[in-house]
């Protein structure tokens, strides 16, 4: 972890000398150094902008000594810490993203200053909009864009290559194999406290259903997962847990899937919508973030009322006793997905939110 730190400590020195001698780009998309998802957020998108020759643009883990740019918060994190919002030069034009309103979140409180300092708000789903329209966050800053997925990188398999990887991973053959690919612990150690908003019990509390009636092994991917694990340890329940050193690499984890479960009380996305479509699994959600704005109950996936671990396990049993049901929503998932490839994601980006402020 030392190392780590250290490693985020270099980026950070070296970015800050970048930013007071940046005089080529236009636009910065801050990220948070820790954060993978929102790094590659950052890398989709101002890739997709100088590819196209819209404007010259990059990804920073600092916003420290940038004059004259549009500065784009990847995440409500990058912007507003313990001592309130980030002291930015008055020069930079700023558009935040904030993915979803978490319960009992000390962060609106700055929502009157948001709305004097802050040029524009990009919210993933309607959901958060409405939130933050409801919070005193003037609605004609609020920009919906939802997130995006690269379709070169994340695609179905085929069956041959799918029970390779299944050998190759020690994950059973003849088992259901149903994933979880987030972070739903407290803090970044074992994760024994669950993150209610991430819905771990819920997601336990259904698998501990559906493993009364199915043969069940579980694929676990990301940090501070205990409490996940302790619960299926408890139940009996097979299960795998890979710590990903790279982002990519859960490609080949959602491939060895029959079944994804998004049991979250709250997101702004999640990402696991378009990695479930673009690999051909199928989905059973509680309509939460983008869930409610892109799946169509029952013809892309199936979308049930959050916490609701009957609906969810009812979902989960229609998918996996109907392969006709099964067929289709994968048939139209990777249909759907194409409208969320990060090449035209991308371009919504830089219409929506950064050509008039350039």
């Amino acid at each position: 972890m030392k190392k780590i730190y250290k490693l985020f400590k270099i980026i950070l020195i070296k970015d800050v000398i970048k930013n007071f001698f940046d005089g080529n780009n236009n636009i910065i998309y801050a990220i948070e150094s820790s954060d993978w998802s929102i790094r590659w957020d950052g890398l989709q998108i101002t890739h997709v902008i100088r590819n196209n020759n819209l404007a010259k643009a990059d990804f920073r883990t600092t916003s420290v000594g940038l004059k004259n740019k549009i500065i784009h918060f990847g995440s409500i994190n990058t912007f507003i810490n313990k001592d309130g919002l980030r002291k930015i030069h008055k020069s930079n034009k700023i558009i935040l993203t904030w993915f979803h309103v978490s319960p009992n979140d000390d962060r609106v409180k700055y929502i009157p200053e948001l709305n004097q300092k802050i040029d524009l708000v990009h919210a993933a789903c309607n959901t958060t909009k409405q939130e933050l329209i409801k919070l005193g966050l003037y609605k004609d800053k609020i920009v919906v864009i939802p997130l995006g997925i690269d379709l070169k990188i994340f695609k179905q398999y085929s069956q041959v290559k799918k029970n390779k990887l299944k050998q190759n991973l020690n994950l059973p053959k003849n088992k259901i194999i149903i994933g979880s690919f987030q972070k739903d612990g407290n803090g970044w150690g074992d994760g024994l406290e669950p993150k209610l908003i991430k819905g771990p019990d819920i997601f336990c509390d259904c698998v501990e259903r559906l493993a009364k009636k199915y043969d069940i092994h579980v694929l676990l991917t990301g940090p501070a997962r205990g409490y996940v694990k302790n619960r299926l340890e408890k139940a009996g329940i097979d299960y795998t847990h890979k710590y990903l050193q790279s982002y990519l690499n859960i490609v080949k984890y959602y491939n060895c899937l029959d079944l994804y479960l998004i049991t979250s009380r709250v997101e702004g996305g999640p990402k696991a919508i378009l990695e479930s479509w673009a690999t051909g699994v199928p989905i059973v959600s509680a309509k939460i973030g983008m869930a409610t704005d892109i799946i169509r109950n029952n013809e892309n996936g199936i979308l049930v009322d959050v916490c609701d671990v009957n609906g969810l396990v009812n979902g989960a049993i229609k998918i996996l006793n109907n392969k006709e049901l099964k067929n289709k929503l994968i048939k139209n998932s990777l249909e759907d997905v194409k409208n969320f490839n990060w090449s035209v994601i991308g371009n919504k980006y830089y219409s929506k939110l950064y050509s008039d402020l350039l």
